[in-house]
């Protein structure tokens, strides 16, 4: 809440943006920590101060200029394997809250296909693991999701469970 970030839907974890006030002409640098706004005809969700700073906690919203102004590469995650034998899903999130996974969910539906959730009971305590793909090749899988670690995501390759 008081650190200089927001979430946006396509730029990858760690990008950092300068954001202009139109209205004001006011700006911010803030990191792209999370995937949003999830309300149409909004592109960009600043954390509060970052809001503050450009003027915008009265009116709510305005509109913004978005300029990208690199990338802080400490966000970039590793791949883990977990399955040497096909076939392979790509898991992107694990969370004992169920909508925590159909944010997240949400979030990757907008640039990929066939993401879903499946549960998991691990010792009494039920996890949504939000997951994309089937893919036959592990070379596949791990294309993808090498791109979805360069973005920010924590990613395991996994054996894809027919029950979904």
């Amino acid at each position: 809440m008081y650190a200089y970030t927001c979430a946006h839907k396509e730029y990858p974890f760690g990008t950092i943006l300068k954001i202009t006030n139109l209205s004001n002409n006011r700006s911010v640098t803030c990191v792209v920590n999370d995937r949003g706004p999830f309300v149409s005809g909004r592109d960009i969700d600043l954390s509060y101060a970052s809001a503050k700073d450009i003027g915008l906690i009265e009116p709510g919203t305005s509109s913004v200029r978005i300029q990208s102004l690199g990338r802080d590469s400490s966000f970039r995650r590793e791949v883990r394997y977990l399955s040497r034998e096909g076939p392979f899903t790509i898991q992107v999130g694990s969370f004992r809250d169920p909508e925590n996974a159909d944010r997240l969910k949400k979030a990757l539906a907008f640039r990929y296909s066939n993401v879903y959730i499946t549960e998991a009971d691990i010792r009494g305590t039920l996890f949504y693991r939000v997951r994309i793909g089937r893919f036959q090749l592990k070379a596949e899988a791990g294309q993808l999701g090498e791109t979805l670690a360069e973005e920010g995501y924590p990613i395991v390759i996994t054996a894809y469970d027919e029950k979904r």
